[in-house]
């Protein structure tokens, strides 16, 4: 048999396993939207069928096994983040067009050993800092070039794009503003009159757990490396040309921008765009149109499919049925209830979107903290950090779907790595939790 129709037929038997075994716990149309993404996941993994085409599967299978309309599925290939993707796909096009990744690159490096574990350390480290203060997605959108340009092996480039992506998620747990779980979580404490966190205080409790990742993630990605070189093909005395030096001033008032995003409450996706799209403007921006040949409109979809996931979970009811199932764990120990918890949002948010997800889930954990001898506020902690642990698929982060745009790696490569973070970061926010928190 024909690879794609085997890859196809065992993507389709998983399905149907998917569906009869949610049968058993959930209802009809929730054991429908299981199977309908098991069958996805499958298709991702095997790549019985390419990427952009698997992605587009949900506007025909949500409508026709009654999960969700056309126009409720389609809406969620033209959320903002969409455009946020675009507008950072045309800069990092630019960036690359020009040159200006390789100036960025001999910088990054000045700080770090010129090794392949020294790069891996320093792209982690770098995006996790960037993240913490920008949006993950943007951190990866810039980051991205640059891991790509260090080399020409295929094996670095994975270790190097994953060390961006997963370096870009860590990050994000570091400040309130690093992720919107974090916000929802603060939002929560607030309305709840539950002990309010401080930015000082959130950071002495997450920089802890996320170096510890951060080193974890990095000397795992530099496993089985240490021989090959990294490429050094480029000057010691090179300087910016007129127009890399253009290209510079415009990243840099972009960074201001969305650095005052904080306070002023500009939309990203809107600032993202517009500076796009000053990429094509004639004598200031650097691309033409034959230029936007190079977005991966695949990844666009990809996300547009994690969207329609997330909506389906939140229509069906699917995703508070998950939460309630927590009520039933009160009388287990506090060591237990937490890894259950963690695991549960870790592996939850492979599939669908992690601020949908802490939106219904605080409610039902702040009961289970309330209906068990632990802290409250601990366990919200534990499930809203955990939240920005998805390493396995590229829908569950930005920073996975533009890992995967680089099409380097395959999402069985991303599987394969992302699975042992999930177990460790799992493992490492339950003791955090208990001896820190």
């Amino acid at each position: 048999m024909d690879k794609t129709y085997k890859n196809l037929t065992i993507s389709i038997v998983l399905a149907l396993i998917g569906y009869f075994g949610a049968g058993a716990v959930f209802d009809d149309t929730q054991a429908r939207l299981i199977g309908i993404v098991v069958f996805l996941v499958a298709l991702w993994t095997n790549e019985a069928l390419p990427l952009g085409v698997v992605s587009l599967l949900p506007i025909i299978l949500f409508p026709a096994l009654g999960i969700l309309d056309t126009n409720s599925t389609t809406v969620n290939y033209s959320k903002s983040i969409i455009f946020l993707f675009l507008g950072g796909f045309l800069l990092a096009i630019a960036v690359e067009k020009i040159g200006l990744h390789k100036i960025m690159a001999k910088k990054l490096l000045s700080f770090f050993p010129n090794s392949s574990k020294g790069v891996i350390f320093a792209l982690a480290i770098t995006s996790a800092l960037l993240s913490s203060l920008l949006s993950n997605t943007t951190t990866a959108l810039l980051l991205m070039p640059i891991a790509l340009f260090l080399t020409n092996s295929d094996k670095l480039k994975i270790r190097f794009v994953l060390a961006v992506a997963y370096g870009a998620s860590v990050g994000g747990i570091i400040t309130p503003i690093g992720t919107p779980p974090n916000l929802i979580l603060m939002g929560f404490l607030q309305d709840n009159n539950l002990e309010s966190l401080t930015f000082v205080t959130w950071m002495l409790k997450t920089i802890p757990l996320a170096f510890a990742m951060l080193i974890v993630v990095a000397y795992m990605l530099s496993i089985g490396v240490k021989d090959i070189k990294v490429e050094e093909d480029f000057d010691e005395t090179i300087s910016l040309t007129s127009e890399q030096n253009r290209l510079k001033n415009i990243l840099l008032l972009l960074v201001v921008m969305l650095g005052l995003n904080s306070f002023f409450h500009l939309k990203e996706a809107g600032l993202l765009l517009g500076f796009g799209l000053v990429m094509l403007l004639p004598k200031i921006g650097f691309l033409t149109w034959e230029d936007t040949k190079k977005i991966p409109y695949e990844v666009i979809f990809l996300f547009g499919a994690g969207f329609s996931i997330a909506s389906a979970f939140s229509h069906t009811g699917l995703a508070s049925a998950i939460a309630n199932m927590l009520l039933s764990l009160t009388t287990l120990s506090p060591i237990l209830l937490i890894l259950i918890v963690a695991a549960l949002i870790t592996f939850t948010t492979e599939v669908t979107s992690n601020t949908a997800l802490i939106s219904i889930a605080l409610p039902i954990i702040f009961s289970l903290g309330q209906a068990s001898n632990i802290d409250t506020n601990l366990i919200l902690m534990v499930a809203t950090i955990c939240a920005s642990y998805a390493f396995m698929l590229p829908i569950a982060t930005p920073p996975n779907a533009i890992a995967m745009s680089s099409k380097v790696l395959t999402i069985k490569d991303m599987a394969k790595f992302g699975i042992m973070f999930n177990i460790l970061a799992i493992i490492l926010t339950t003791i955090t939790a208990l001896v820190i928190w």
